[in-house]
């Protein structure tokens, strides 16, 4: 659901490793949450793979249809780390050595071997600005509305926080659930009855089995607390009723 037209964004996760199963995506859920925090709402997540043509098709769609788009992966020093150039070639950049990120990586590695690999790391599109990685060496960048970040999600934790000043955001979102001891099924009918009543509230039903047993959380977003806090009110109600009969 757009909580705010004015503040959406999409997150790209790029990598082989995601796709093949060998790496679990740790990032879209921080990423998504810390934004949902400023009011921008999370409208897409899309995972592709290190492909220049399909990152760039992908991102100009994308930079197109949202506010904000957030990237994660091929940034480090290897062969497949090909997020950067691919992304100055979306935006009909050139991409080359970012002096500041160089000159950060030549102190980094100034007792160790500075190889073409980390050399790598500080090449950028042209025109880019930096997100500092106040834990490892190599920062992250970020040009015009694409946020591109690093796949470690320790570090794109650190990193996110620097873009409060930069972001343009809305009000919260606020996010409240219930959790139903009944079958998803049993409160389909009057569960949709609410939504046609709340319309500007996102109502997500996440049914579950544990124990043998059966049930299903109820989750409720909007940024107005007040209406949030109604429907809630409603749903606990509805619940009650089913759980009686």
């Amino acid at each position: 659901m757009n909580f705010s037209k004015e503040f959406t964004s999409a997150i790209l996760i790029i990598g082989n490793e995601i796709l093949s199963g060998r790496t679990v995506d740790k990032n879209t859920s921080f990423i998504a949450k810390w934004l949902g925090e400023l009011g921008i709402s999370v409208e897409e997540v899309r995972v592709i793979p290190d492909k220049e043509s399909v990152i760039i098709s992908t991102l100009n769609e994308l930079r197109k249809k949202y506010q904000y788009v957030f990237t994660t992966g091929g940034i480090g020093p290897t062969h497949d780390d090909i997020t950067s150039e691919s992304v100055a070639k979306a935006f009909e950049k050139k991409c080359d050595y970012n002096k500041e990120a160089y000159a950060i990586l030549e102190k980094y590695y100034a007792n160790s071997d500075f190889n073409e690999g980390r050399k790598k790391m500080a090449r950028m599109p042209e025109g880019a600005n930096l997100i500092y990685n106040e834990q490892g060496s190599a920062p992250a960048f970020y040009i015009e509305n694409v946020f591109v970040l690093p796949g470690i999600p320790s570090y794109v934790e650190l990193m996110l926080p620097q873009l409060k000043k930069v972001l343009v955001s809305g009000k919260k979102i606020i996010s409240v659930s219930c959790d139903a001891k009944l079958r998803e099924s049993s409160i389909a009918v009057d569960l949709s009855n609410i939504q046609d009543k709340y319309p500007d509230i996102d109502i997500g039903s996440y049914p579950y089995s544990q124990e043998g047993g059966f049930g299903t959380v109820l989750v409720m977003r909007a940024v107005d607390e007040a209406k949030v806090l109604r429907c809630k009110e409603e749903v606990e109600e509805m619940i009650r009723k089913h759980t009686s009969n």
